[in-house]
């Protein structure tokens, strides 16, 4: 008897090393093999809170992205035969609308092995009826084993943090900061040019980057550019665009911001012409949308990248998502879609985190 198969009409995937498939998921391989394994590194994230990317030393952060980079080029070897989280339950509190992040957190921590509990509607929990943020942390403790927490309110996760004995995620606190999805965007970079995570980069070989964005209102773009802050070297210029008629030193920067990025040895310079700039830019971060209470508000209706603009060969385009006007899908086909990559890679770099956070982390990797 014969077994008929189905025919699939789906383009075969075949990893390029430095570059995306035909569905813009980067190869991790060549960053596995570009960071020199110091395990030690990881140890200072068990039980730590995550509250912002400005807590992380850059070797951390690269050792984070290699164990990432294991569970994604190897999940047979690194996760299905080991479920170095079994027995170990996850509270995702979404007070705010989600799709990437709380399911990325889900898929992390079930792909480890784990149970999960979500909390999508404040309206249903004991904060609709007067509650405090410090009694609802004593229950999380009894409840679960880590909490990842996205809340229009910044202050929210700071007042929670006094009563947690269990470690916290930030994933989105108003318009302040959102670490791992960062810690995502740098992982995506270092996959493109893994040459990037040398502590001495060539001159010829950093990078300009332009951020389409709006630091002061954008939590994101404000974790991004912190997060790049911990590799000058990498960065030949980091280029920062605004609206024409907005006065970025008015309307665009926090207090301090600017200065914070330049102090920590990074070029910083601002315009208002994206297409004119797009040729001499190897790396296009775009974002539209700024979560402020509980509503949004959208920035940029003058930017929109398309497929037909002139982009430097070999030239990326990274977006948080959810995407409006601003990103053309005419773009999704091109070499130039690397936001794919971005979205997927952010499930093993949030694993690779959690599996640290509750000390599994010697589960996965030989650490003396």
């Amino acid at each position: 008897m014969s077994v008929c198969q189905p025919v699939s009409h789906q383009p075969t995937i075949r990893f390029d090393r430095l570059g995306p498939d035909v569905y813009g998921n980067a190869h991790p391989q060549a960053l596995l093999q570009a960071i020199q394994e110091e395990g030690e590194a990881l140890l200072d994230l068990a039980n730590q809170h995550v509250i912002s990317t400005l807590q992380y030393s850059p070797a951390t952060l690269l050792q984070l992205f290699r164990l990432a980079a294991k569970y994604e080029s190897n999940p047979n070897r690194y996760i299905r035969h080991n479920s170095p989280l079994r027995g170990k339950i996850l509270i995702n509190a979404f007070y705010e609308p989600s799709t990437r992040t709380r399911l990325s957190f889900d898929s992390a921590w079930h792909r480890l092995g784990g149970d999960t509990i979500s909390i999508t509607d404040r309206s249903t929990t004991g904060l609709a009826k007067g509650e405090s943020l410090q009694d609802v942390a004593e229950m999380f403790n009894n409840y679960g084993d880590c909490v990842v927490l996205r809340d229009t309110n910044a202050e929210a996760i700071h007042a929670m943090t006094g009563s947690l004995h269990i470690p916290i995620i930030n994933a989105g606190n108003g318009i302040d900061e959102h670490p791992t999805q960062a810690m995502a965007d740098l992982y995506t970079i270092f996959k493109w040019r893994p040459q990037l995570v040398k502590a001495q980069v060539e001159p010829e070989q950093r990078i300009r980057i332009g951020v389409v964005g709006i630091p002061g209102r954008m939590r994101t773009v404000r974790s991004l550019l912190r997060i790049l802050s911990k590799f000058p070297a990498a960065v030949k210029e980091l280029v920062l665009f605004h609206e024409p008629g907005l006065d970025p030193s008015q309307d665009y920067w926090d207090p301090g911001q600017r200065e914070e990025l330049e102090k920590a040895g990074l070029r910083v310079s601002t315009c208002d012409d994206l297409p004119a700039a797009i040729p001499d830019l190897d790396v296009i971060y775009i974002n539209a949308i700024a979560w402020v209470g509980d509503s949004y508000e959208v920035h940029g209706r003058s930017f929109q990248l398309t497929a037909d603009l002139p982009y430097k060969s070999g030239a990326i385009v990274l977006h948080p998502l959810a995407r409006g006007r601003e990103l053309d899908t005419s773009l999704d086909r091109t070499d130039h879609n690397w936001y794919f990559s971005q979205a997927r890679g952010a499930v093993f770099v949030r694993m690779a985190l959690l599996t640290c956070m509750v000390e599994r982390t010697a589960q996965v990797m030989d650490i003396i």
